[in-house]
This record gives structure tokens, sequence and C-alpha cells, in this order.
């Protein structure tokens, strides 16, 4: 305890500024990847109750897809593959891909958000078909087999921990047997849970199982207080796992998403039990932007970006659409005989005309986590401590005022490179916990300078890395106000935000089929992993694909 302590306290005084200010005036960079303005400028309109000019020109499409985030870009997929050529997508940003996006930073490619991809099972056939057609996933002597090219190289991941780096996340080195103990009891519990329920990814829509209400009901931290697990260690992970899925910790997600983590991919497993195989990851060096620009790249010129919605009202014939094109500054209405909703709900509800009762709850309900994404590139390679080696993941131990961060991912780790050099370093704050509230922490992310993130981010990194400050000669910042969807507890046990099955009647009948991902009102069709309540990949792309199929 007594060497924790020490390693602690150095940790804070880091943090507390023992890296001057004026020895990082000469990292440059600033705010970069999404403009906030653009979203911002749009609410400020419609809750002013001004008017936009009226539309300069009409264009008329067969479908008309608004957002191009993963969802998005998974409609306009299932829309070819059905033959529709005559659609568009029309996307707030210049660049398609959501908070999939990527960019260069010094030559090398980085992520601006999501940066891995699980390798699918079986629950997800339209993801895995999405690997098939991008050549990562082939059947060789009737077996299905990963391009390995693409899979995360080893080391995986490893955590600063007492002052060493150890391998995996999970905290091992010198912790002692009642740690362990608790390990092996969450074990055992996850298992009975797997045992009880079908976990899937992505989530049915379908009545599930008792158990599984019965934890969306509560908070992950209930769940553990419930089953005395208290260890400061097995809290720390789990709160980490939380963080890094859905944007907020364990007091915040519910039992059902703390459970889902693990229930739903490689189980849990402690230290010195029966091991498993490691989960395999789909990575690139700019992340799920590799994903994302191949989706986008056979849409061609039906890819509109820099198109701000404004309005989406079903009328007689059709689907009218009014978008501002933030490079003339005009109007342009669009016409379609339907449109695929791909957007935020909290957009969504603000620019569909008379929205439906499901969306205007479904709005109120959802809490966004707001996140930070900062890339820094370093001209020279670290020095490491001792321990593990350096891997694609790499988190520091600590509580909110040492390690408010989740760590970082190397750029340059899928490289292969003989000798280490320049990379990138990738790093993830989520603010879904925030004091005072997810509002709260939005207007923090908004307004807080760039120096000012600047000087915290290398400080906390800095405990494990002394060094970083004089290395990094560029440091760019991405801000996502309304990142993802946060799974909180819901009284009625309900997963996800879709409308209950006996509130249903609005839809059709080929949309109330248990197991659909969509929901259908008039000539709009829904598709945003906002109506899952969490957000990854695999729950975007099926709500996006069934929307366009």
């Amino acid at each position: 305890m007594q060497r924790r302590n020490f390693i602690r306290a150095g940790a804070a005084g880091v943090l507390a500024g023992c890296t001057p200010k004026g020895e990082l005036s000469h990292i440059t960079g600033g705010f970069a990847g999404v403009d906030a303005e653009r979203g911002h400028g749009l609410r400020a309109t419609l809750q002013a109750g001004k008017g936009w000019p009226q539309p300069a020109k009409t264009i008329s499409t067969q479908v008309l897809i608004a957002g191009g985030g993963v969802a998005g870009l998974a409609a306009a997929r299932a829309l070819r593959l059905r033959g529709v050529d005559d659609y568009a997508l029309l996307e707030l940003e210049d660049e398609a891909g959501g908070n999939a996006r990527g960019a260069m930073l010094g030559g090398i490619a980085c992520p601006l958000g999501a940066h891995y991809l699980p390798v699918p099972g079986d629950d997800a056939p339209e993801v895995q078909d999405l690997l098939e057609e991008f050549g990562l996933r082939r059947r060789v002597a009737g077996r299905w087999q990963i391009d390995e090219r693409h899979l995360c190289h080893s080391p995986q991941e490893r955590l600063f921990f007492n002052g060493d780096w150890q391998e995996g996340l999970l905290p091992v080195q010198d912790v002692g047997q009642e740690t362990l103990v608790q390990y092996r009891r969450f074990a055992v519990l996850m298992e009975q849970a797997r045992k009880a329920a079908r976990w899937t990814i992505p989530i049915r829509i379908e009545p599930s199982a008792p158990v599984q209400r019965a934890l969306t009901a509560i908070t992950f931290r209930a769940y553990l207080d419930q089953h005395g697990l208290t260890d400061a260690h097995l809290r720390w992970y789990l709160d980490y796992c939380c963080r890094d899925d859905y944007g907020a910790g364990l007091a915040t997600v519910s039992a059902w998403a703390g459970m889902h983590y693990f229930a739903s991919r490689h189980g849990f497993h402690a230290p010195g039990g029966e091991s498993a195989e490691r989960e395999g990851l789909l990575t690139w060096p700019e992340g799920n932007a590799w994903l994302t620009r191949r989706l986008a790249a056979p849409l061609g010129d039906r890819l509109r970006g820099g198109r701000i919605v404004l309005r989406i009202a079903s009328t007689r014939s059709g689907v009218e659409v009014d978008a501002l094109n933030t490079a003339t500054h005009s109007v342009e209405r669009w016409q379609a005989q339907r449109a695929i909703v791909a957007l935020p709900l909290h957009v969504a509800t603000r620019v569909v005309e008379n929205p439906p009762d499901f969306l205007v709850d479904a709005a109120q309900r959802v809490v966004h986590a707001p996140w930070l994404v900062a890339n820094l590139h370093l001209t020279q390679p670290l020095h490491d401590r001792p321990g593990a080696a350096p891997s694609w993941d790499n988190v520091l131990y600590g509580d909110d005022r040492i390690a408010p961060g989740l760590g970082y991912v190397d750029a340059m780790h899928q490289s292969l490179q003989a000798l280490p050099g320049a990379t990138v370093l990738t790093y993830y704050r989520a603010l879904g916990d925030a004091p005072g509230g997810s509002q709260a922490a939005r207007q923090v992310l908004l307004h807080k300078p760039w120096a000012a993130w600047r000087d915290e981010i290398v400080a906390e990194l800095s405990a494990a890395h002394p060094e970083l400050g004089s290395k990094v000669n560029q440091l760019d910042i991405t801000r996502y106000g309304h990142a993802m969807a946060i799974p909180v507890p819901r009284s009625n046990g309900q997963i996800g935000l879709w409308p209950p099955w006996n509130e249903r009647e609005t839809l059709s009948k080929k949309e109330q089929r248990p197991g659909r991902r969509t929901l259908a009102w008039q000539r709009l069709s829904f598709a945003h992993s906002d109506w899952a309540g969490y957000s990854v990949f695999e729950e975007a792309f099926t709500a996006g694909h069934t929307a366009g199929s």
C-alpha cells in the first residue's frame, strides 16, 4: 500500500502541474474533426423560431437518407444491393462516417473516434456479409477465416499499474488474495448470467428474459453491491469497461449493460481460472474509418456532404426534406418517395415535422455521453518503463483525479515497422459521468480552451511517460457533444428505446415482426444506434441495413 500511495501521489503531482505550461508551448494544434457550429446553428434557428430562406432549387430522388454515420452508410449499401440507384444521402459534415471517421496527422493515419470492430459472431450476419464484401472474411476449405493482416497485432493491451506496465487490463500485479477471490466470484456470476439468458450483439427487438429485465432496472454498481463485490481493483476494471463501451461508469449504466459487455462477447475470466482465447479485434491505423470510407466510396455524388437537414415532412405523395447547403448557403428541397432518418434521436425529433409520439418519447429518454478524442503526434518513440511491451491499447490505472481518460491506442502498432519511430497516440476521454451531468459536460467540452485540454492530457499521460511533452509536436482534439447513447437503468426493464409492442399500432405489419431492427412511420424509416440505447458498430450497421432492405 505504501508503494501504491507513493505512485498515486507522484501521478497527482504530475497532474497538479509538474510539467510547466511553458514547456508545452512548442506543441501546436487545435480543435478538428467536427464542425460544432453547423449543428449548433440549426439548434439556435429552431429554438428562436426563425425561418430559413425559401428553397433555391428542388431535387427529386427515389429514396433520401438523412445522416451519414454508420447507419446511414449501411442503408445506402442495402439500397445498392437491392438494385436501387436513385437515392441520395445528406450528411452534416464534409466527410461521412459519424464518430467512425479518421484523419492524417504528420503523415500518419489515425482515428477520430471508433477504432476497432470485434470479429462478429453469427448474431450479426449483416456485419459478417460486409466483412466478406471487403475481403476481410472468406471461406477456406469449408471454414470461415479472417484476414490476419487486419486483426490487432500482439501485444494487444497493457495496464500501467503500481508503477509498471502489466499485460492485460485487469489489475493483477501484486494484488491481494481477496481481490483474486472477488475476481473468481464475478466470473461465476457472469457464467450464470450467460446460461440464464441469450445475450447478443446486436440485441434483438423482442421480449427479453426476466433476468435481463431485472438487470435493466438497476445500476451496475447496485448489482455489485447486492453481491458483495466491493474490491477496488475489480470495480476500477468494470468501471473502465463501462466507460470504454458506453461513455459512463458503473454508477450510471444499467446492470444489464455491465453484464452485456462480457456476456455477449468473451465472458469474464479470472486469473488462475479457465483461460479463454483472446477475442479477435479488427483494427486499422485510421480506426473504423477504414470501414466507413469503403462504405462511402460507391456512393459517388449521391453522397452530399455539408448539408444541414432542417425539416423532414411526410406529404401526400412522398417525403419532403429541406437542407442547407453550407457551401452555397442556400436551401435545397429534396422530394422522395420515402426517407430513412439515420439521425441521432435528439436531432430527429427536432427536424421531423409533427413527430410521432414514440419518437418524442425516445428522444426525451435518451442520455448522450460527450466524448473527447485527442491525437498526439510524436516525433520520436517513447522510452518505456519496465514490464509489458508497448501495445496497441495502453491504459493507466487510477481514479478520475489521476487518470480520467481511457488511455491511448498507438496508430503505428499495426505497421510492423522494424524500428520504432514517429507515431500518433489517440487518447480517449468519456464525459458521461462528469459533475453536473451530460449537459454540463457538453458546455465544458465546448468552451474549455484547447491549451487547457492539451496541458491536462499531456500531464495525465506523463505519469507513465515522463518525457512525453518533449516529444509531442502537435495535438489535435475532436469533440463529440452527443457521441453515444448511455444505457441507463429503466424502471420498466426495457432494453433499448424502441416503442413497447403494445404501442406500435402505427407501424406496418412488416415492421412489427420480432427481431426487426427499424421503425417505420408513414413514409419514414428510423435507423440509428440510439434506438438500441447504446452505440456500437454492429447496432448501427444492422439498423441501417434493415432500413434500406
